[in-house]
């Protein structure tokens, strides 16, 4: 069956790269020879429109990650590696840089890209490429809260600057700072100076946020830019057979599997894996928290098959959140980064980001979901995944366009809210009254408004095999309608769904035992963190017949944030002598090198978790 109603004619580049895409999802017979022949005609063409090169340079990608044969590894690493010659021919001409600039296509080699960075951030990147960073000056000296942020920060590097900030008007910034540098270039002075400051971390961070420094990297042809941020893998795999689909993944076939193996790295290994997540978000104006924070020294790697390794890390006790424990992660596909995941959780609940880059949506993306969900249960024990309303479309317009809801819900989600469950059965049947149905981005906007969720229990009959083991042994699964689909996976796996009744972690949030908190801070202490803070010790350490003046810095914050939430509970001190002493292994485990174990006795504890769920909902 030919790929096309005719041959694409070899000068006319749109018609190669709308044929090189439908190619690259491909698999007829002579499929892996006409990438090859496409990928010749393309290499010898120019490419002077920037929409061109940029469908080129993602096709050239996601073959990189998601290869055919083997000998089409040496041809597009080739051109990706001289894709910086393309660009930099493009800007000799005049053309319009602007498109390379966009969130889903900037990272691309030879351009130049801008961003107000963090300081963790910017500090990593002027030592990580520091002939190619610099501050963005004429974007600078205009802003107003800038100014009023440097009055603030500068006299702390430069002495007497006060006697002109404080009081002057149209202070020379330019020239106090010039001579207070010297030879020395502005960017790694600057932030020299800010990592000299006698302060917490966090605080040093803070105030040099404020400063809204723009920083301007030029990617050249380096490494970390998208184009050639990929590394050899151990083994390539290579496609030869249909993408899975969607369709094909039962969730709960794939999490019933055996864990998969997680091999802890090591410190110089973990090190690596740092810096690895920081080029691949700074490249795509993207910033976690765990992504800039990671702790080196926890980092472990799953390798899952078909080309998939994934690296999980979480956070140093310093940097930790003050309840729920935190990992971050990235996919690697053959070597090539595809997407991010984070998971923040608290006894058995885990709410779940993932984002797959726009160039690779195409490959397998249900079925890596999936590993990535393994990992993350194999590392946290969690048994409810929560998904956050932003991933499925709240305020969110790339999400509704992608229909994002489906793709979690054809995966067993539920709404956390009733009227919602209902809206998407609803939906549900439209769509299995007529396949052609879509559902409308109102209706999309509407499901979007509340978390979704996936709740794992043991069930009577024990897994069955496995959907990858029929696929990889040759057998493809038929498409199944949705609801029927759904059906089979709760008789055929070792775990299930809840279903769609309600779960006791539906209408929890932090966020709730924050604004109790706060509530109670307005109410008891007019407004007063510092009093409620020393109130709250006092009492809890009373209840739990506590002396902590041996404990560490980090366990003793970890006291004093638990105890604002263990002051909410009135018969606290009625709690059984085993539930107190295991409640302060609990506080104790949170600043523990390691944050999981802290995590798995929170799921232990019946009572802790009665009234969190009590007090958070």
């Amino acid at each position: 069956m030919p790929l096309t109603s005719h041959e694409p004619d070899e000068q006319d580049p749109n018609q190669l790269l709308t044929a090189l895409e439908a190619a690259k999802g491909r698999f007829d017979s002579g499929h892996s020879t006409l990438i090859a022949k496409l990928l010749a005609q393309l290499s010898k063409l120019q490419l002077a429109d920037p929409h061109q090169l940029i469908r080129f340079h993602e096709c050239l990608l996601f073959l990189r990650a998601f290869p055919h044969a083997p000998s089409h590894i040496p041809r597009v690493e080739r051109l990706l590696n001289t894709f910086h010659e393309r660009i930099e021919k493009l800007r000799t001409a005049n053309a319009d840089m602007s498109p390379f600039d966009d969130f889903d296509t900037s990272g691309i080699a030879a351009t130049t890209m801008q961003d107000t960075l963090s300081f963790d951030v910017a500090h990593w990147l002027a030592h990580r490429i520091p002939r190619n960073v610099d501050i963005a000056w004429n974007d600078y000296w205009d802003d107003y809260q800038a100014e009023r942020a440097r009055t603030n920060t500068w006299p702390r590097f430069i002495p007497l600057l006060e006697e002109d900030a404080d009081v002057e008007a149209n202070i020379p910034w330019q020239r106090w700072l010039d001579h207070a540098r010297g030879r020395q270039n502005p960017l790694p002075w600057l932030l020299t100076r800010f990592a000299q400051l006698p302060l917490p971390a966090r605080q040093r961070s803070e105030l040099y946020d404020s400063l809204r420094l723009p920083i301007r990297w030029n990617l050249e042809n380096l490494k970390l830019s998208r184009t050639r941020n990929f590394t050899r893998p151990r083994r390539f795999y290579f496609h030869n057979s249909p993408f899975i689909q969607r369709s094909e993944v039962s969730l709960s076939q794939e999490l019933s599997q055996p864990p998969p193996k997680l091999e802890k790295l090591s410190a110089a290994a973990g090190d690596s894996v740092m810096h690895a997540i920081r080029e691949i978000m700074v490249v795509r104006y993207r910033e976690l928290y765990g992504t800039t924070l990671g702790d080196p020294s926890s980092v472990v790697r799953a390798d899952l098959g078909r080309g998939v390794v994934m690296h999980f890390w979480g956070l140093p006790p310093t940097r930790r959140l003050p309840l729920r424990a935190y990992l971050a992660g990235y996919t690697l596909k053959n070597g090539v980064p595809i997407n991010y995941v984070e998971a923040i959780g608290l006894c058995e609940w885990i709410e779940v980001g993932f984002n797959t880059f726009y160039t690779y949506r195409q490959g397998e993306t249900a079925w890596i979901y999936a590993q990535a969900l393994r990992c993350l249960c194999a590392l946290t024990a969690a048994k409810c995944i929560s998904i956050y309303p932003y991933q499925i479309g709240q305020n969110n317009d790339e999400a509704i366009d992608s229909g994002a809801f489906w793709f979690y819900r054809k995966l067993g989600f539920r709404s956390g809210r009733p009227d919602l469950r209902k809206l998407s059965e609803r939906e549900e049947k439209r769509i299995a009254a007529n396949p052609k149905y879509r559902t409308p981005p109102r209706t999309l906007k509407r499901l979007a408004e509340a978390h979704v969720f996936y709740e794992l229990r043991p069930s009577a009959e024990g897994p069955k095999p496995d959907v990858r083991s029929r696929l990889e042994a040759g057998t493809t699964l038929e498409e199944r309608p949705f609801q029927g689909r759904v059906t089979r996976t709760l008789k055929e796996t070792g775990f299930s769904p809840r279903g769609d009744n309600a779960g006791p972690w539906d209408t929890f949030s932090t966020r709730n035992l924050g604004l109790r908190i706060a509530n109670r801070m307005s109410r008891e202490f007019n407004g007063d963190a510092h009093k409620l803070r020393q109130a709250s010790i006092a009492q809890i350490t009373r209840a739990l017949n506590l002396n902590p003046t041996r404990w560490t810095p980090a366990q003793k914050q970890s006291l004093e944030n638990w105890s604002l939430v263990l002051a909410l509970i009135p018969n606290l001190t009625r709690w059984t002598p085993a539930e107190k002493h295991q409640l302060i292994k609990i506080i104790r485990a949170k600043s523990a090198p390691n944050e999981m174990p802290y995590l798995r006795q929170t799921q232990r504890h019946p009572r802790l978790r009665s009234e969190l769920l009590r007090l958070g909902s």
